[in-house]
């Protein structure tokens, strides 16, 4: 562990402008914070936010529309860029937040890129329009954000090294979008393309942050996150995702009236939701637990990674749960996505516990951390197997999928219990002290 100097907060005159100042950074490798209070999410980063609840849901519902296998490759290839742009901005405000009006601005201009972004990103195989509009409001937003980083590199030296690799790679691979405007390209080119450059982004972020740039760049100052904010940020964006269980099964009001099997679907849906955001929440189930971010970084990074394969899922697999609120029927390839999307969900969410570090002492729980975390893999091997059985219809198909979601969170909030735990406890000291009572008018 890293010692921590804290630094008394730097009072600025009031400006429009100000000027930028890493909030936390690694020196000779003891953790600095200019300021002592842990941060949460900022008003615009939420309102930012907002915007993706539409792209999600956008995307969602059109690979549930077209339910196939190319389908599922563009949706993947559509949804990553959109989460680098989110990270993007999660990782600039992490570092250099100060909330005047070019971060404002900024931010609102990200937005407006995104509109164009998501506005045509699903019609990319339809017309080489969309597909330039697409690939070109990516490559400007990801542009404006290594530009600010560049900027920022001149007004704050903490992060300076790392910040230009940053910008200088970053800028290099997004140059691999390039072929993608060219309309004599065939589509399987296209997607190869985009598939390279994607996974090139992920390891030049890995890499540009990890030890061994520290150790290349022999820096003395280095990055650092502010993991409140981190935590907070990446918990804001998986309800967004969660969201998507729960719109379709109330707009429109789906399954009026009164007591019906779309209304068992509906609830059932919100249950599944539910568990889901209680499971997140539950994390490994640890009395003290030590979070990826602060116990190992090559754990923070998969930490980080493994929310790109569980937003996908869960998105689809939500999008999918909410529309068996107003049909009757789903189709095959859309039970495959909700299985699916829900399985491996359900995996990623397990691999999610196990990153955390256990600081309790053996047998100070029911069970240890394995067995008690077990349901999530047998759950979700489960599931995915569900559309295998021809004979199940949607309303008994989500109800084994509910039951065992269910299951799989008793059994992690028992044997997450300590060792003589009980059912119920006593309730005490409910009556008013001796002479406290007052009297009645």
């Amino acid at each position: 562990m890293v010692d921590v100097v804290q630094l008394q907060k730097v009072q600025t005159p009031r400006a429009l402008f100000r000027q930028p100042l890493a909030l936390q950074w690694f020196q000779d490798g003891e953790l600095v914070k200019r300021m002592d209070n842990e941060r949460s999410a900022g008003r615009f980063e939420l309102f930012l936010d907002l915007l993706y609840v539409a792209i999600l849901a956008n995307f969602a519902e059109n690979l549930a529309e077209h339910a196939s296998g190319s389908a599922l490759v563009k949706y993947i290839l559509i949804l990553a860029p959109s989460w680098h742009i989110w990270s993007d901005l999660r990782e600039l405000m992490n570092s250099f937040y100060n909330d005047d009006l070019a971060q404002r601005v900024f931010i609102l201009w990200i937005m407006a890129i995104l509109v164009i972004y998501g506005n045509n990103a699903i019609l990319v195989e339809e017309d080489i329009g969309a597909m330039r509009a697409t690939v070109g409001a990516y490559m400007v937003a990801r542009w404006s954000s290594n530009t600010v980083h560049l900027i920022y590199s001149f007004s704050s030296y903490h992060h300076r090294a790392q910040q230009r690799l940053w910008f200088v790679l970053s800028g290099l691979t997004l140059c691999l979008y390039i072929p993608l405007f060219i309309e004599d390209f065939s589509i399987r080119s296209k997607i190869a393309v985009a598939a390279v450059a994607i996974t090139m982004e992920e390891c030049i972020w890995i890499f540009s942050y990890s030890p061994v740039a520290k150790k290349l760049l022999k820096a003395r100052y280095t990055t650092a996150v502010d993991i409140a904010h981190e935590v907070d940020r990446f918990a804001a964006f998986y309800i967004i995702v969660l969201g998507e269980f729960l719109y379709q099964i109330v707009v429109h009001s789906p399954a009026a009236v009164g007591f019906n099997m779309r209304l068992m679907r509906a609830i059932w849906t919100l249950i599944i939701a539910f568990c889901l955001n209680w499971l997140y929440v539950h994390n490994d189930g640890s009395l003290e637990s030590v979070h990826p971010y602060r116990h190992n970084i090559w754990a923070s990074f998969m930490w980080v990674t493994i929310h790109l394969p569980l937003v996908a899922s869960l998105l689809v697999a939500g999008h999918v749960s909410a529309l068996s609120a107003s049909l009757d029927e789903v189709h095959e390839g859309e039970l495959w996505f909700l299985c699916g999307g829900l399985g491996i969900g359900l995996i990623c969410l397990y691999l999610i516990a196990l990153l955390h570090r256990s600081q309790d002492e053996p047998g100070t729980l029911m069970l240890p951390k394995l067995i008690r975390l077990i349901f999530r893999p047998i759950a979700a091997i489960i599931i995915i197997c569900l559309p295998l059985a021809h004979d199940l219809g949607i309303s008994s198909l989500l109800s084994i999928v509910m039951a065992l979601i269910v299951l799989c969170l008793i059994w992690e909030n028992i044997t997450s219990l300590m060792r003589g735990a009980k059912f119920w406890e006593k309730w005490e000291n409910t009556k008013y002290p001796e002479g406290s009572q007052t009297k009645d008018p």
